[in-house]
């Protein structure tokens, strides 16, 4: 009889193989488990399952609809995660094995670890549980002692019970809270018509709230004006600055008011007036301070950090931090929330200098050394602590030198190895001397520091080092020059600054995901308070994800570093407050839910009674919705600048609407108005205005169908005859039309580029940008050419800049918003010029070793530029194969029949005679490739051979101008 033993990760089902072969015997390694005479150790990969509705209670069909609302569950029925449902099938095999009697739980030490577990042994009984004694390995340190002894005192399934409560309450109520709210905001926003998709949740919407609460706080702002007085005062040995303060100076409530501001220029210039010219006495006091290192990186810290320095993105660390984890082996596991090693691990940090020191890395080795001769490594209580250290501990480099890292992973190894490595250093020690030099009664504060031991700091070098050499304002720190006892210095100069009070940062991703993590410290009770000290708003391994949704739904912009919340940030937030459900968008939830989840694991409350009260909350948020009966939300709207296009009256916005109230803007004006969130897309301020002034705008993406699927459109305002107004319209950009009538286009925009069909200028023209000889010209009524490439493709809006590279060099930069039709799935490519089939195509980025990643298969009927796709053919056998070559060969495909003439020139690179455009470019490459005329430097430049120097009247040409030298030579 074996016993099955379950870790969340594959790592760690090999650190318990190994830690268990001197006690349990050898173990033989299958493809998805290792196998001893007692023991059967597989693992998951995160969750393997999640919860769903059952059957009866899952609405397909009009879920957005409040009839249907609100969806509450007597119980939950589970399902394989897609990604992983080959590693489900490997763990529950094993679970239903008979000479498997016993299961342990040794995923991670917490409630996701607990919760993972039992889902997936909830799964493998099905309708008839497993019934096999289940013990629970707790483990927080990975060292092969502490496995075994993690083994030796193995805990009961009773004594887990509160914690597997917990987790499955705190799954189940984030399920019922994202549903029924996500849904009842949905319905209540597409109540006139059209989808409008309005996602909340119990993490994603406190987090929003934060940013708005910011951007409210900006837009409120109102500037002041106040002034410093900065004066440079002569001693002996050379110049100093100082800075003027009042020394009785008491902190106010208004934190712009501070000791070294002046809130008048009379007051700041009779300063100035008062000390220019005088002499001044100088008293000064000394300190050595320290600064002890950072402590080591959890996922959060690793995030702002790497944001901060690199501008990389929390997702883009988790990503880099994973690699460097399951591929390269070089850092410990990265989705952590501790800052500290197990109490054990002195060896292992011992180890790891070892490696650091001896790796051939010129850049750190140094310093590993320098910890190793001088004995830094030893057990430091700020570093190891057991207490500290939940599911995981901190990150750190592994025991493997890596090799062969992207320029990005290596940035992100050498953070986190100079950060582990700082933390056994000493602390950096300065002087700092605090200089008050008081002339005609008024102070001023110089503050000098100077490094005297580096300590720490010299393992990020000379940058760190040198921090205070560019303060130069008086208080800032610098390195003074000395004033001998009782001198009197003079002032050379003195002059007072005009400057304003400025508003709040906006929120970059590493002060975000601060904020997120701090959470807690918003909430006023004190018993929520301290439930959320250590959890914050999400966890370490869900911040970056809660992030990108929220930039997905379009909630939130990413404008270099910095986070912006859209106008329909702005229109939840004031949907939540005129519901009165303001909970959604507090961090007190998550107080709420933390403090009584705490209690459930200490058997204080039951799951049933908080389940209960979760259903009754979300009744609540329904109801509210539902009944809510007013016209109009309560918030603060704008004003428009721009007047109604109909009868000249101030246009006004309401929650759902921009309407024209009259020339004194308190009426109901003329009747003119429209929605302000069509298709379930919210008009941004200048949007509106832009829209407004110019009767149309776009092409536009973020739109949505009456079924839910993305689209991009143009809207206009077009004026209705009948109804004697102005009405909102899509318009499709169809410019199909305007070809077919005939009607001629004027281009009054700068050329992008040549054509790479027959070299004419390229224009923008409606959604597309097209070869102005695609379209009918003054010049050439009947179009010639058929380039064209749209502007947005597969949801990705390709941008001017883009198609001057793609006309230029022959491909777009890498653009990474492709949606597919058929997946829903985001993909990156470049769009690339294929000569040989005469369109723009997608090219996907190389992989290591340089093969190119491959298309995604699609089933759709059309490509993104409007060609029919090749239809699929069924799957065949290789006997089959051969049998259909055999028996029927192909058929020579048709050549194409041409009417052009070559000229002389031409015809002696080609041949004599009449044919198509497409057969003379052919023609010619293949004469190209056959004489080896690319240029192997450059492969889009061809040298010109003596024929080919007659066709292009130069020694060399590009491929984009082939087409428009060829177009020359043809009659």
């Amino acid at each position: 009889m074996k016993t099955l033993v379950i870790a969340e990760k594959p790592s760690v089902a090999q650190d318990i193989v190994r830690a268990l072969t001197p006690v349990a015997g050898k173990f033989e390694k299958h493809d998805d488990h290792f196998e001893s005479d007692t023991y059967v150790v597989t693992s998951a990969v995160g969750h393997l399952v999640e919860i769903q509705a059952p059957e009866q209670y899952d609405v397909k069909r009009g879920k957005w609809s409040f009839a249907n609302l609100p969806v509450i569950p007597p119980h939950f029925d589970l399902k394989p995660v897609d990604k992983t449902k080959s590693r489900l099938s490997a763990v529950v095999k094993q679970a239903k094995r008979k000479d498997v009697t016993a299961l342990i739980n040794a995923c991670d030490a917490g409630r996701e670890g607990e919760l993972i577990f039992r889902l997936i042994e909830q799964y493998a009984g099905g309708a008839k549980p497993l019934n096999k004694p289940v013990k629970r390995l707790w483990l927080q340190s990975m060292t092969p002692q502490a496995i075994r002894d993690g083994f030796d005192s193995l805990r009961s399934e009773q004594q887990m019970q509160g914690l597997a409560d917990a987790a499955r309450s705190r799954s189940e109520a984030d399920w019922l809270v994202g549903i029924n709210g996500t849904r009842a905001m949905t319905a209540f926003n597409s109540r006139d018509g059209g989808f409008f998709l309005t996602t909340v949740g119990r993490v994603q919407t406190p987090t929003l709230a934060v940013v708005v609460e910011r951007e409210e706080q900006i837009r409120k702002f109102m500037s002041r004006d106040y002034w410093e007085i900065h004066a440079e005062f002569a001693a002996a040995a050379g110049t100093y600055p100082g800075k003027w303060f009042d020394p009785k100076w008491k902190k106010e409530e208004d934190a712009e008011k501070k000791a070294d501001r002046k809130w008048t220029a009379a007051e700041a210039q009779a300063i100035v007036d008062a000390v220019r010219g005088q002499t001044a006495t100088v008293t000064e006091e000394a300190t050595p301070t320290t600064q002890a290192s950072p402590g080591l990186f959890d996922l959060t810290s690793l995030q702002r950090e790497a944001n901060g320095k690199f501008g990389f993105s929390a997702k883009t660390t988790l990503a880099l931090a994973q690699s460097l984890y399951e591929r390269h082996k070089a850092l410990t596991y990265p989705r952590t929330d501790s800052r500290h090693l197990p109490e054990d691990y002195v060896p292992v940090a011992k180890q790891t200098f070892e490696m650091l020191a001896d790796s051939g890395m010129r850049h750190l080795a140094p310093h590993a050394l320098t910890a190793l001769n001088n004995n830094y490594v030893r057990k430091i209580p700020r570093v190891f602590d057991n207490k500290k250290v939940s599911d995981h501990f901190a990150i750190i480099p592994t025991l493997q030198a890596p090799s062969g890292l992207s320029e990005a992973e290596q940035k992100l190894y050498d953070l986190v190895v100079r950060r582990f490595m700082a933390v056994f250093f000493p602390s950096a020690e300065y002087q700092v001397t605090t200089r008050i030099s008081v002339a005609a009664g008024h102070s001023f504060k110089t503050v000098g520091k100077v490094l005297v031991k580096p300590g720490w700091l010299a393992i990020y070098g000379k940058e760190a080092a040198n921090e205070v050499e560019d303060a130069k304002d008086g208080d800032k720190g610098q390195n003074l020059v000395p004033v001998q006892p009782g001198e009197q210095v003079g002032v050379e100069s003195v002059e007072a600054k005009g400057l304003k009070t400025r508003p709040p940062a906006r929120y970059s991703e590493a002060t975000l995901l601060g904020a997120m993590e701090g959470a807690g410290k918003m909430v006023d009770d004190d018993e929520l308070r301290e439930a959320m000290q250590e959890k914050g708003l999400g966890t370490p391994a869900t911040r970056a994800a809660i992030i990108e949704g929220l930039i997905n739904e379009k909630y939130m912009l990413r404008e270099g570093r910095e986070m912006i919340p859209t106008a329909k940030a702005f229109q939840l937030m004031t949907l939540l407050r005129g519901l009165q459900v303001e909970e959604l968008s507090k961090p007190e939830l998550t107080g709420e839910w933390e403090y009584k989840l705490a209690q459930m694991e200490q058997g204080k409350l039951s799951r049933a009674t908080f389940m209960a009260e979760i259903a009754a909350m979300t009744e609540h948020i329904v109801k509210k919705a539902k009944e809510y009966d007013r016209d109009t939300v309560p918030g603060d709207y704008a004003t428009l600048t721009t007047p109604c296009p109909n009868c000249g009256g101030v246009v006004k916005e309401n929650y759902r609407r921009y309407t024209c109230t009259g020339a004194q803007g308190a009426a109901e004006g003329c009747g003119f108005s429209f929605g302000k969130s069509p298709a379930g897309r919210t008009f941004e301020p200048a949007e509106v205005e832009q829209f407004m002034r110019d009767k149309k705008i776009g092409p536009l993406d973020g739109f949505r169908s009456k079924a839910g699927w993305p689209f991009v459109a143009e809207m206009a305002l077009k004026y209705n005859e009948e109804e004697k107004n102005w009405k909102l319209e899509f318009d499709f950009g169809d410019d199909k039309k305007n070809e077919e009538s005939g009607e001629i286009v004027e281009f009054t925009d700068e050329s992008l580029g040549a054509c790479p069909k027959c070299g004419s200028a390229v224009h923008e023209h409606g959604s597309n940008y097209v070869c102005s000889k695609a379209v009918p010209t003054h010049e050439q009524p009947t179009p010639s050419c058929d380039f064209k490439t749209g502007k947005i493709i597969l949801q990705q809006p390709v941008e001017r800049e883009q198609v001057v590279k793609l006309l230029s060099t022959g491909k777009t930069d890498l653009l990474d918003k492709f949606v597919s039709n058929r997946t829903r799935r985001s993909f990156k490519a470049m769009l690339a010029w294929n000569p040989e089939e005469g369109k723009v195509a997608f090219e996907f980025e190389q992989r290591e070793g340089g093969k190119k990643y491959p298309p995604r298969k699609t089933a759709a009927k059309k490509t993104p530029f409007g060609k029919p796709a090749a239809k699929k053919t069924a799957v065949k056998t290789p006997a089959a194969r051969k049998a259909a070559k055999t028996a029927a060969p192909k058929a020579p495909r048709k050549a194409a029949v041409g009417t052009l003439k070559p000229s002389a020139s031409l015809a002696a690179v080609i041949g004599d005679g009449t044919y198509a455009r497409t057969e003379v470019v052919k023609k010619i490459w293949d004469y190209i490739k056959a004489n080896g005329l690319q240029d192997p430097a450059d492969k889009r430049s061809i040298k010109a051979d003596g024929k080919l120097q007659a066709v292009f009247g130069k020694d060399q040409a590009t491929m984009f101008e082939l087409a428009g030298i060829i177009g020359k030579h043809l009659s």
